[in-house]
């Protein structure tokens, strides 16, 4: 998980201490910055709470699960609900407080879909702290390490609970075709 960078300012409020007091313990090594290209300070909002004794505690967070189905006619079949309750189940299993359940029907490839956006939104504001979906492809297709690294800047950790079945393996050869149908209309407008 990639922490949260606070400023001097931010983790000096945090501490009660002033920043003059922050740059003196970066020097001595009680609780070391990390510098950015321009030689600013910045901390890591989990050292800086680990500092004051604050241990983060995920049974205390605010989880969020996700779920999402290509097709209306996954829906209708119950495979979205089956999806959610197999996540709700995993959250009480851990002890986690869920505070909101997202549904999507629609293809992973799209960057459309109302209850992904609600997600980015959710996070962006601070409102969720783990993220649980059934596995990376539920929440996108292509490029899960750049939302994962996005959603953990803000502190969401992203737990993956299952492993793809043989029905998801299906899903994502009708996405690589709907994908490639894509490029080819695109490509068919530019040559005509």
């Amino acid at each position: 998980m990639i922490d949260r960078l606070l400023t001097i300012k931010e983790a000096a409020d945090i501490l009660r201490v002033s920043p003059r007091t922050l740059r003196r313990w970066d020097e001595t090594g009680k609780l070391e910055a990390i510098k950015t290209v321009g030689g600013h300070r910045r901390y890591c909002q989990e050292d800086v709470l680990q500092f004051i004794g604050v241990e983060r505690d995920l049974e205390d967070k605010s989880a969020c699960i996700y779920g999402r189905v290509s097709s209306h006619d996954q829906k209708k079949k119950g495979d979205l609900d089956r999806q959610c309750q197999r996540l709700s189940a995993y959250c009480v299993k851990k002890k986690y407080k869920v505070g909101h359940i997202l549904k999507d029907v629609g293809s992973g490839l799209s960057d459309l879909r109302r209850g992904f956006n609600k997600l980015v939104g959710l996070v962006i504001a601070g409102k969720v702290n783990i993220l649980v979906i059934e596995h990376k492809d539920r929440l996108t297709r292509f490029q899960f390490n750049v939302l994962e690294k996005f959603f953990n800047s803000y502190g969401v950790t992203i737990e993956c609970v299952d492993k793809p079945d043989k029905d998801s393996e299906e899903e994502f050869v009708n996405d690589i075709m709907m994908l490639m149908a894509s490029f080819s209309g695109k490509l068919k407008k530019d040559f005509s």
